[in-house]
């Protein structure tokens, strides 16, 4: 089969000749219908996330059931699937209590041996390699959907929703007549700006340097949207001077959290739910901390149970109620995969998909 291959990071990817075995024991194999093309991808590629090479990129997808493992019950072949890049243990302790989305269990199937090229061993990107035009991944991670939703749009539940949306009504529960504040506007701020209107939110701020991006969060529910440069302002004329309730850090780097950080209120609540580097640091002084009593909360894939969330989201999207459309500028070939990854680094498009 084609898939896109990164042998090192710093370097485009290469669309090369792979093969696949299995499925192994609950396992399934599924042939990649669509791909997000998530900013994620991109950190991986460019060197902000740390991941082993050579691998197979790709996490947010869609396809069909094509083969089943042994030991499989849940799922059988012709299933329409949307994939999850953690795969819960249902058994330890943070899937006891409810939190499967931290499970230290969740990443193990990122070291699958079923790929490979001319011998080489190629690791699965986040564990489901969906730049290629088949997987395998445990059965866990195929959640079934609706055969009447289009592949191309269930496959942005796999990440991106899922993670915006998730953030405001998972990890922060926010609460209706907040005001709310979404720093960065890509497929994931955006959903972010989509799950703060689904919220109940009263006034709805998104920020971000792209004009277009501005557009569409204010198509999709933001109640103003502005410029870093005019942050300040739209602060002093939606809160009156104390500061949002919540706010959304969607970028992932030091400056944008304590942008989201200080124009929060005290008492208020930044969850920050960019994926930034492990090697960027954030300040905050003991006395801010005391003195503020904001919380501040991380989120892993917006706190979600994917299955439960991501047939939740399909239905606010059949309903009308979640824009998934909106959030993609492109429809690509795997070839294009680099030409995306260049158009998302200068600003230019929020959501590529790949269809296979």
């Amino acid at each position: 089969m084609r898939a896109a291959v990164l042998e090192e990071q710093g370097m485009p990817l290469r669309v090369r000749q792979v093969d696949i075995t299995g499925p192994r024991e609950g396992q399934v194999r599924v042939r990649i219908a669509a791909s997000g093309v998530c900013h994620s991808d991109l950190s991986v590629q460019n060197g902000t996330l740390l991941h082993p090479v050579p691998t197979v990129l790709g996490h947010e997808g869609s396809g069909i059931v094509t083969e089943l493992g042994p030991g499989v019950t849940g799922l059988e072949v012709g299933d329409h699937v949307v994939l999850s890049w953690i795969t819960p243990c249902g058994s330890c302790h943070a899937c006891r209590r409810g939190e499967s989305h931290l499970c230290p269990n969740g990443a193990s199937h990122m070291l699958s041996d079923h790929l490979s090229a001319d011998g080489e061993t190629l690791i699965p990107g986040q564990g489901l390699a969906t730049f290629a035009e088949e997987t395998i991944v445990p059965e866990v991670a195929a959640v079934r959907i609706d055969e009447d939703i289009p592949l191309d749009v269930a496959a942005l539940v796999g990440c991106g929703v899922t993670t915006g949306v998730g953030a405001v009504l998972n990890t922060a529960r926010v609460a209706p007549g907040s005001n709310v504040l979404v720093v960065g506007c890509g497929g994931v701020g955006l959903s972010a700006v989509q799950g703060a209107r689904l919220a109940g939110a009263l006034h709805i701020v998104a920020v971000d340097p792209v004009s277009s991006k501005r557009d569409t969060a204010l198509r999709l529910g933001a109640t103003h949207a502005v410029s870093p440069e005019d942050l300040p302002e739209a602060l002093r004329y939606v809160t009156g001077g104390p500061g949002f309730d919540y706010a959304f850090e969607v970028v992932g780097i030091p400056e944008t959290i304590r942008t989201a950080w200080e124009a929060t209120r005290s008492g208020g609540t930044t969850v920050v739910v960019g994926a930034g580097s492990m090697n960027g640091k954030v300040e905050f002084s003991p006395f801010e901390l005391f003195y503020f009593e904001r919380s501040l909360r991380g989120c892993v894939y917006g706190s979600a149970v994917p299955a439960r969330d991501f047939p939740r989201m399909l239905e606010y999207w059949r309903q009308g109620r979640l824009d998934l459309e909106s959030l993609v500028s492109h429809h690509i070939d795997l070839d294009d995969v680099n030409s995306a990854f260049d158009a998302m680094q200068s600003g230019e498009t929020v959501r590529s998909v790949i269809r296979f």
